[in-house]
Formats: C-alpha cells, sequence, structure tokens
C-alpha cells in the first residue's frame, strides 16, 4: 500500500487528523460532524475538508475543527480535480492521519498523499454500494479496487461494505458504525393531535393513518416503489402518505402524485423531524440499499413502527425490531403497511421493541472511541 502505516513516523504532540468528505450528502456530513466534535472533545487537532456548503449546512467549524474548503465535485474533471488535490495537499501539509469519507474523498486524498504526504495513514469509511448499471458501475468498480487497495484501513459503515472491500482488495476492512445523533426534543408547546391536523388538513378525519417516509428524493431511496405500494393500499382506512426530503426527483413524484391521485404529499425540506416522527402512525423505508439508516435509527428510538426493505446492512441494525420486505416488491411492501395499520397490538410490540433494540447500538460517544483506537494504531510506531 502506498500509505504504509509501518512506513508513518510517530507523530509528536498533538495528534492532527484530517477528515475528507465530498458532497452534501445527509449521513456522511452528519456522521463527519460527529467525528470532528468528538475527536477535538478528546484533545486531537481536526482539519475538515470539503465543500463549502458543507461547512454551512452541517457547522463543523462549530465543533472546534478547522474548516478548509476543498472543491470536490461529484464527478470527475480534470480540471476540478487537479485543483482539489492541490488543496487536499495544502491542508494534509500537518496531518498525522486522514480519514476520507466516500469514494471520491478517497480517491483525491489518494492522489494528494502520493504527492505530498507518502507515508502518512489513510483511512477510508465506506458509506455506499455500487448501485450504478453497465460501463458507469465497472468504471466505478475499478476506483472502489484502487482506494480499497490504497488505504490502511477501511472502514464499512454495514457488513456488505465491510465484505465488498476485501473482495476488492482491502488488506484490512472492519466494521465502522455510523451512529444517529439524539434528535433534538420536539419544540416548546409541541403536540401529537396539533401536529396530526396540522398534517392532515381540514379535509382529513383526524384519526385517518398516517405513513412517513424521510430522505433525499434520488434513486437510491426508491419513493417510486412507495408510491406503488400507495396505490395498493387494501384493508381499513387508506393512510396519507407523507414524504420529507428534497432532491431531483421531486418533479417525477409530485407528477406522479397527482396524474394517479394518490393520497400523497412531497413536504419538502423539514426541520421538524422529531415531531413529524410523534405524528406519524408508521414509518417505511423503501431503499434499494442502505447501511445504516439514520432515518431507521430514528424511528426505532422514538418507539415508532417500522417497515422497510430488506437491503444492506437493515436487517442487522433492525433486527426484530421492524417489518422487512423483500426489495422491489411493490405488493410486498403495501400488504405490509396494510397489515400493520390494521394491527394495533402488533404496531404496540414494534413501538416497545424499537428502543430495545437501539439501546444494542454503538452510540457517539462508543463510534468516537472506536475511531480513536484507529488512528492510535495507525499512528503508533509500536
Amino acid at each position: 500500500m502506498e500509505h504504509s502505516a509501518a512506513a508513518a513516523t510517530a507523530p509528536t504532540g498533538q495528534l492532527h487528523a484530517v477528515l475528507v468528505l465530498a458532497g452534501s450528502s445527509g449521513g456522511i456530513g452528519t456522521h463527519v460532524r460527529s467525528l470532528a466534535q468528538g475527536l477535538t472533545a478528546h484533545g486531537l487537532e481536526v482539519t475538515v475538508c470539503g465543500p463549502a456548503e458543507t461547512d454551512q449546512l452541517y457547522g463543523f467549524s462549530a465543533t472546534g475543527a478547522r474548516f478548509h474548503p476543498v472543491e470536490i465535485t461529484p464527478s470527475p474533471g480534470p480540471r476540478t480535480d487537479a485543483a482539489a488535490v492541490g488543496e487536499l495537499r495544502r491542508a494534509f501539509a500537518r496531518a498525522s492521519l486522514v480519514h476520507a469519507h466516500g469514494l471520491r474523498a478517497a480517491l483525491l486524498s489518494d492522489l494528494a498523499l502520493r504527492t505530498a504526504r507518502a507515508g502518512t495513514p489513510l483511512v477510508v469509511t465506506s458509506h455506499h454500494a455500487n448501485l450504478a448499471t453497465g460501463v458507469e458501475r465497472r468504471l466505478l468498480r475499478l476506483m472502489e479496487r484502487r482506494v480499497a487497495r490504497a488505504a490502511d484501513l477501511l472502514l464499512g459503515a454495514s457488513s456488505d461494505l465491510v465484505s465488498r472491500a476485501r473482495d476488492l482488495g482491502a488488506a484490512d476492512a472492519r466494521l465502522g458504525p455510523v451512529a444517529a445523533p439524539p434528535l433534538p426534543e420536539p419544540a416548546p408547546g409541541a403536540d401529537r393531535e396539533r401536529t396530526r391536523r396540522a398534517l392532515l388538513g381540514p379535509k382529513e378525519r383526524h384519526d385517518r393513518p398516517i405513513v412517513l417516509a424521510v430522505g433525499r428524493l434520488v434513486p437510491q431511496k426508491n419513493f417510486h416503489l412507495l408510491l406503488d405500494a400507495a396505490s395498493g393500499w387494501r384493508g381499513g382506512e387508506e393512510p396519507l402518505l407523507l414524504i420529507a426530503g428534497e432532491g431531483p426527483e421531486h418533479k417525477a413524484l409530485r407528477s406522479r402524485i397527482k396524474s394517479e391521485k394518490l393520497r400523497a404529499r412531497l413536504l419538502g425540506h423539514r426541520s421538524d423531524i422529531p415531531e413529524l416522527l410523534d405524528a406519524a402512525d408508521l414509518v417505511v423505508i423503501p431503499s434499494r440499499w442502505e447501511a445504516r439508516s439514520l432515518v431507521a435509527q430514528e424511528a426505532l428510538r422514538a418507539g415508532v413502527p417500522l417497515v422497510a426493505t430488506s437491503v444492506g446492512g437493515l436487517p442487522e441494525l433492525v433486527g426484530d425490531a421492524a417489518v422487512l420486505v423483500p426489495p422491489s416488491d411493490p405488493t410486498a411492501l403495501a400488504a405490509a403497511v396494510s397489515a400493520l395499520l390494521a394491527d394495533a397490538p402488533r404496531r404496540a410490540e414494534l413501538a416497545l421493541a424499537g428502543p430495545v433494540q437501539a439501546a444494542t447500538w454503538p452510540d457517539e460517544a462508543a463510534t468516537v472511541a472506536l475511531v480513536l483506537s484507529v488512528y492510535d494504531e495507525l499512528t503508533s510506531t509500536g
């Protein structure tokens, strides 16, 4: 490997960790902020590198870390990549260790280290599966292979990502859970029935079931599958489906809801997720793939029954505390939602099981402790 831990010199004084991320995908940004805050609290010097808007979205500077803007674009480009590598070289000048999050951040960090800080350990956290098809899938696989072999240590956010990294040639790949930060308390004066009335509107019965989905409106989240299922709800009163989030599929989803006359609404970006969870009768995750879904963690912690596709790291995350259905099967998803809405005792059972399952997950403090132990291992001369 180009960044062998054995080749690295032992750090003197304060350890300086540089965390690198690309675009503002919610789970990665939230995780990096949590790490930055926890690592600085343990006395590390931390620099976060990423596009300028990520600091605005996640407030890395407010954690005590230094923020170094690096415009890492979603797609490769000779000029933009050269500029990004140059900025990363400057940011890495005093680094004891570099920790890149995601494929693009890892690729550019590897290039910068090869020319500026050979011997500096490189840790990579893999957050996403390769869901592309055709030529793009083959190209991404080549990039994944390069990153897996370049990293001194690859942490996978779920067990399937760890297995994939090993298949791609990673010398050391381990599970690195991504903890969801605790949700803030509901706003003062928040009331479940008041929130429900506001969401249902004046034309809906106040006791109509509410099914909630939260996430970016992108193909991976597969909200079109959820709309397919919504056309097949059966048994009992048809629920109102609410989807909170923004993204490139907004227009297509809105068009389907209108043309198919579905009882569903797009809520856009929402900052009141605790109130939405409190108002919902159940949460649905229809994704094509997830690692350690933040929405799943939030729902189970809040004791809200969850129906999710059995993909990626979701089964190991939720255990028996959620209803899992096959991916890409709208009939199975619709049947699971309908059955759960019609079964109050089962919903109550899941509401109790969720927090119990959540108590088994590593929290933010445990996640930071794991990362600290990894850093110590890689920067120690033994």
